[in-house]
């Protein structure tokens, strides 16, 4: 688990005087054996002047998932206004946290993240090891509940129950659902109702983006008595070494005891046929992940509806979600040998 990032600043710095903190890394990178890429990444978060007779902003700003696969270190906020770093309770998502007064807001202006980033390919060997790790009855139950989006019973159940069949285990019955999935959908961006995430409406369209398609799979899965979460980041292009990035990218994991959690990625299984029986199993290191989970509920608590997903800043002005903030993204490939070095981590998550 990540261990929390407590960052207090005191009082507001004098406006657009720059607040810098470095926070060292937590996690080294896997031996170079297993396939991983490394780089500079940067967000810049466009605040705009608040509108007139407005009391106060507050932003959330998602920093990036630590995990085994994932480590981060030199990671830089640079703000004209103090922050401070929080984490929400139920998938330990971190972010910066900042109450901006209107008076503080009459111009835009911007904050800026970098950090450095290795990012390893997550294979898991399909097969059940002593070494797996086990995870709690608390934890898994967890990721068999519906979210808002992603429905269990009705005509998702129904669906899994006819595609995931009555007999094999859990993971052939995991496969079953991840075939019909690749099969049945298509990846485009046409019309409206895509993007959101939303099960059922994926089940009946039949297409949609990376979030649609896990959805799907995630609903299924949990239909099916197997425990499926939901990860998102931003992918890296596989032939460009640095670059914006223009949008974001998720993926699946679902968990089968002895084994532990298993990589899944439907979407690019259909984008790449000739890769669907790698994707089940395996994320590529192409990717940096920013989020867990789905129904996000931040800390301090935001006063509208649960995070459909978190992977990009979220704002409410005086109490009612704020959609003119606007972020660019980025890359720069770096050479793993800047990057510590640590021991193999033993299968699961």
């Amino acid at each position: 688990m990540i261990r929390r990032i407590v960052l207090l600043v005191g009082s507001l710095l004098l406006a657009f005087a720059v607040l810098a903190v470095v926070i060292p890394s937590r996690h080294g990178a896997e031996p170079a054996s297993t396939p991983s890429r490394s780089l500079r990444f940067t967000s810049v978060v466009h605040v705009p002047a608040l509108p007139s007779g407005s009391h106060e902003l507050r932003l959330w700003i998602p920093l990036p998932y630590e995990n085994r696969y994932q480590s981060i270190s030199h990671l830089r906020i640079e703000s004209p206004l103090a922050y401070r770093a929080e984490e929400e309770p139920e998938y330990r998502n971190h972010y910066a946290y900042i109450a901006i007064p209107a008076a503080r807001a009459a111009k835009p202006f911007d904050i800026r993240l970098t950090f450095d980033v290795t990012r390893i390919e997550h294979r898991v060997a399909l097969s059940p090891s002593p070494h797996a790790t086990a995870e709690p009855a608390l934890v898994t139950a967890h990721y068999l509940q519906p979210d808002r989006l992603i429905p269990i019973n009705g005509e998702i159940g129904d669906l899994s129950r006819r595609e995931a069949g009555s007999s094999g285990t859990p993971l052939a019955k995991a496969r079953r659902l991840y075939d019909y999935v690749v099969a049945t959908m298509h990846y485009d961006h046409d019309g409206t109702g895509w993007g959101r995430g939303d099960a059922l409406w994926a089940c009946n369209a039949k297409h949609g983006n990376c979030t649609d398609f896990h959805s799907l799979f995630i609903g299924m899965a949990r239909a099916a008595g197997i425990p499926a979460r939901f990860e998102i980041g931003f992918p890296l292009p596989e032939d460009a070494h640095e670059g914006a990035i223009t949008s974001y990218h998720c993926w699946a994991e679902f968990y089968v005891k002895g084994i532990g959690w298993i990589p899944l990625d439907a979407s690019e299984a259909w984008k790449h046929p000739e890769k669907k029986d790698y994707f089940f199993g395996a994320t590529d290191q192409n990717r940096v992940m920013f989020s867990l989970g789905r129904d996000i509920r931040l800390r301090p608590a935001q006063r509208g509806e649960p995070l459909n997903y978190f992977v990009y800043p979220y704002a409410e002005l005086d109490g009612k979600p704020f959609a003119a903030i606007k972020s660019d993204y980025a890359f720069q490939d770096q050479p793993p040998a800047a990057a510590p070095q640590r021991a193999a981590a033993p299968a699961g998550n």
